[in-house]
């Protein structure tokens, strides 16, 4: 490979220089940063293919700053720098993220080696991308993959209502698929030749979500060099998916709900309003319902958007359609990475079938797609599926699966004898509020739908005394 672009972060300005000419005397462009500032600078303005970085900066952790990049540029491949004093650090710096480690002083041929490894792994994930691109929005019904019967009901209902202009509320669970179907009707839509602009409010902090929806004019805000185009612009004569709609403030709603009746937005700090010709397709994981019960949710937005409601079932409710979503991935990732995998072992085919699945069709698509990059063989095994979760020969649950089926249950008891109150719930398992935070999150349970159960109160062991059952 060559033309490809190389960041190099070092402290040492003899280092940087012997490895700018080693790497642009092998082709490559390569820019050169000795602190985090110089290189969170060079990483806003040009897209790179690598990053070079010593572990050991003079005013600053490595790690740290390794930890950093990566959050913000996940797909980018990184590569450390160490002295042969540190190799315990590089290693935990593999742990948090980093492609490789290189020791000082290193050769040519060894420099040479790891990066050519590096880029080589993010052009396959570059590639998986693509495909992913392609099974996800490839337009048409065939991509709804499933016989079950729920299944069948959604692409009757898409049918009826693709070719109206109604509004569209989809609720589901995490992963089962709520903006492919969102795809699917806009595809079979009067709009399709529109565009179509998807975008989830669990991703936009509240204090910018109506700058997202409705765009702002310049100088708004004091670092803004000029407007932005907000999303119902960006979807003009097409169609916008706005999932997570549940995670928004009433003020906001109340916006939404006029542009939705008027057809007109107003970006933030403009006097004028903009017509706009968008068609609004909304999703959930929580039941907007309650949400309305609760207060949390306009009552009028809900009737507004409640027009045709779309349930998207958990892939743990449609277990006979598991086998055919599972082959329908494999043959797209073989297809991609060129192997020749003719299926699945009768054990992986009946492990998958058992398994609970909490991430669904996403966590499936995830494990096929690993499994194809690992195995060497021309049948996927339960180990190529499950790889680091200790599955067991038979259809005995795992640990893993077992801790997390009695962590969620501990979690949903907790809820209902403290009515969906969070601080009484971690005082009953002697936690922290944050921790309990982090389970309701891993597990999507929504705390609000506890609120009305009644239930006689019973004694809950505290999360130490949990964990020393599991």
């Amino acid at each position: 490979m060559s033309g490809e672009k190389i960041l190099v972060i070092d402290d040492d300005t003899n280092i940087l220089e012997v490895i700018r000419m080693r790497l642009q005397s092998w082709g490559y462009y390569v820019s050169i940063a000795r602190d985090g500032q110089e290189a969170k600078a060079a990483l806003s303005t040009t897209s790179f293919h690598l990053a070079i970085i010593d572990l050991r900066l003079s005013e600053e952790d490595g790690i740290e700053l390794m930890e950093e990049i990566i959050r913000c540029h996940p797909g980018l491949p990184i590569i450390i720098l160490t002295a042969h004093g540190s190799i315990e650090s590089a290693v935990e710096a593999m742990r948090k993220g980093a492609y490789s480690y290189i020791t000082k002083p290193f050769n040519n041929e060894d420099l040479s080696l790891h990066i050519t490894n590096a880029l080589e792994k993010q052009q396959v994930i570059k590639e998986i991308r693509h495909l992913r691109s392609q099974l996800d929005e490839r337009n048409g019904f065939q991509q709804i993959i499933g016989n079950d019967h729920q299944i069948q009901k959604i692409i009757e209902q898409i049918s009826r209502i693709a070719k109206t202009d109604c509004n569209v509320s989809i609720y589901g669970e995490s992963g089962t698929g709520k903006e492919l179907i969102a795809r699917v009707i806009h595809s079979n839509s009067n709009r399709s030749k529109g565009p179509f602009v998807a975008a989830s409010f669990s991703e936009i902090p509240h204090e910018l979500q109506e700058e997202a929806l409705f765009g702002c004019i310049r100088a708004i805000r004091t670092n803004a060099k000029g407007g932005s185009e907000g999303l119902f612009v960006q979807a003009d004569t097409g169609t916008i998916f706005l999932d997570e709609i549940g995670n928004t403030s009433t003020t906001l709603q109340t916006k939404l709900l006029k542009a939705l009746q008027e057809g007109f937005i107003k970006p933030v700090g403009s006097a004028k309003s903009v017509k706009v010709d968008v068609r609004v397709i909304f999703a959930s994981t929580v039941d907007l319902e309650k949400a309305v019960n609760h207060g949390t949710f306009r009552r009028d937005l809900f009737y507004k958007i409640h027009v045709a409601p779309i349930c998207v079932p958990p892939l743990r409710e449609r277990r006979d359609d598991i086998p055919l979503l599972a082959t329908y991935f494999l043959k797209g990732f073989c297809k991609i990475l060129k192997k020749d995998i003719i299926g699945f072992t009768p054990a992986a085919l009946q492990r998958m079938t058992l398994y609970h699945w909490p991430g669904n069709v996403i966590e499936l698509q995830n494990k096929i797609e690993h499994a194809v990059i690992m195995t060497n063989d021309n049948v996927i095994s339960t180990e190529d599926i499950f790889a680091g979760t200790h599955v067991l020969k038979n259809t005995f649950n795992s640990y893993k699966d077992a801790k997390e089926r009695f962590e969620r249950e501990y979690l949903e008891n907790l809820l209902k004898i403290s009515k969906g109150n969070v601080s009484s719930a971690a005082k009953m398992a002697n936690r922290y509020r944050a921790d309990i935070y982090k389970l309701i999150k891993k597990y999507h349970i929504d705390p609000e739908s506890y609120k009305d159960n009644l239930l006689p109160p019973k004694d809950v062991p505290n999360y130490s005394t949990y964990l020393r059952h599991v």
